[in-house]
């Protein structure tokens, strides 16, 4: 149980971050001019091209006691001693953003890059400030983007086995470390298929009530 909830806290915080960042990243690109747009969106993407576990191992170099951080802070005389970042629920997030938050901005910026923007000039001409505009214009059209984001995030970030165990460290006990433990070290099949099913279950669950949020959606508009 301890397990289950450490593993949806941690997607739920990654999924937050990722949207909290996302979302003005993608809302620059999508009004940025359509050249500078094309290389914003080659820069999301280039980490792709990369190995995701080269990427991970490259976090660990940055974030190690002995690594860039620490001997920055050291040699900028921020702290004495290196900071215990690696092997921590930070270094895991930091780790899991870094991951994932491509998967946030995409949806993002194909929903804000279909949007028109004369409805903003519309609500603004009427008297909306700017913040009331992005809240009843803006928003509700990112809307399709933020939840599709939000699930391509939250879903993998529910079941990660390698981030976890290498910026966690062997002694992070989430949820996708249980499930290969029981599988392949306990070798307690019965278990870890009761442990998947419960996962499943978990990620089935919002799937489920989107798509019934959004045939409500389709009812009312129709």
């Amino acid at each position: 149980k301890r397990q289950y909830l450490r593993s949806v806290a941690m997607a739920f915080v990654t999924t937050t971050l990722c949207l909290v960042l996302g979302f003005p990243m993608a809302y620059g690109i999508a009004r940025a001019k359509p050249a500078t747009r094309s290389l914003l969106l080659l820069l999301i993407v280039l980490p792709f091209w990369i190995s995701f576990l080269l990427r991970v191992y490259a976090w660990m170099g940055l974030m190690n006691n002995h690594g860039v951080i620490n001997n920055l802070f050291i040699w900028l005389g921020v702290i004495d001693q290196p900071l215990q970042i690696m092997y921590t629920d930070f270094a895991t997030a930091i780790g899991l953003v870094y991951s994932y938050l491509p998967f946030m901005i995409l949806p993002l910026y194909a929903s804000l890059e279909r949007m028109d923007l004369d409805l903003v000039d519309a609500a603004q001409d009427l008297g909306a400030t700017r913040t009331r505009a992005f809240w009843d214009i803006t928003w509700p059209l990112a809307k399709p983007g933020t939840i599709a984001g939000c699930l391509l995030v939250f879903i993998p970030a529910m079941g990660e086995y390698v981030i976890p165990y290498l910026l966690g460290g062997p002694d992070s006990l989430f949820i996708g470390r249980v499930l290969f433990d029981e599988f392949y070290s306990n070798r307690d099949w019965p278990l870890a298929s009761a442990v998947a099913i419960i996962l499943l279950l978990l990620l089935v669950v919002p799937i489920v009530l989107l798509q019934r949020t959004q045939a409500k959606d389709g009812k009312q508009s129709a």
